[in-house]
């Protein structure tokens, strides 16, 4: 079954329990953020993408998918460098609905679980989420897998191990419109699935345990101000 989950602009993850279950039993949500950076304050996202990837036999499938623009607050302008990177627009997120609906809207999606959530340089993807989490905290207590530190495992004579390079040497096309959050959640999804696919053979990670220890990424966990209200962004 493949449901698509698009937010116009106008059940998480169980405790962890036993993480030696076999991967099949994982549901992998591959996941990008395009993000604003204004200086000093966190990374303000724009625009969210999640794709979900289930074992059938020895492929993952695409059961579910998740796209929307995201307005940021008043005052975080979307600066020409920022067009030139995404070719988000400021007029394209004028009538986006604010993180909160639509990261609770994604959140909502989230009802089989176990689940890892999959993104290139994770680290960046748990940030912004942890700025979030009051809007989406199933979301916000997965573990990421990070498939960066997963490609210098799986392919070790590369210079560098950035989404560009990694599809070149997989010789996975470069989308059109690299750093739209869906074609990098969607090329993303590509890498995990021939690594996993060229490593299964050797069983190198059997299980929810090993891909852990490769390359796992605690959920992001932010400081609680007593006192005064957090902000967000």
């Amino acid at each position: 079954m493949n449901k698509t989950r698009r937010l116009s602009s106008s059940a998480g993850e169980r405790p962890a329990g036993d993480r030696s279950v076999a991967r099949s039993a994982l549901t992998y949500v591959v996941i990008d953020f395009e993000a604003l950076t204004p200086a000093g304050r966190p990374a303000v996202p724009i625009e969210v993408a999640a794709l979900a990837l289930v074992s059938n036999g020895d492929e993952l499938v695409e059961s579910w998918r998740f796209q929307a623009l995201i307005k940021p607050p008043a005052g975080v302008p979307v600066t020409a460098f920022d067009v030139r990177q995404t070719g988000i627009t400021a007029a394209m997120l004028a009538d986006a609905a604010g993180p909160g609906p639509v990261m609770a809207a994604l959140d909502a999606m989230l009802t089989a679980p176990p689940y890892r959530l999959i993104a290139h340089h994770a680290s960046t993807e748990a940030n912004l989420i942890a700025h979030q989490r009051e809007h989406c905290p199933t979301l916000a207590a997965i573990s990421l897998l990070d498939t960066v530190r997963l490609a210098r495992l799986a392919y070790p004579e590369l210079n560098s191990h950035a989404l560009d390079e990694v599809l070149q040497h997989l010789r996975i096309p470069r989308p059109v419109d690299r750093h739209r959050a869906m074609p990098d959640v969607e090329v993303t999804a590509l890498v995990l699935r021939r690594i996993l696919a060229e490593n299964s053979r050797t069983r190198r990670w059997p299980t929810l345990r090993h891909l852990d220890a490769a390359a796992g990424v605690a959920p992001k966990r932010l400081p609680v101000v007593v006192g005064a209200q957090e902000e967000l962004f």
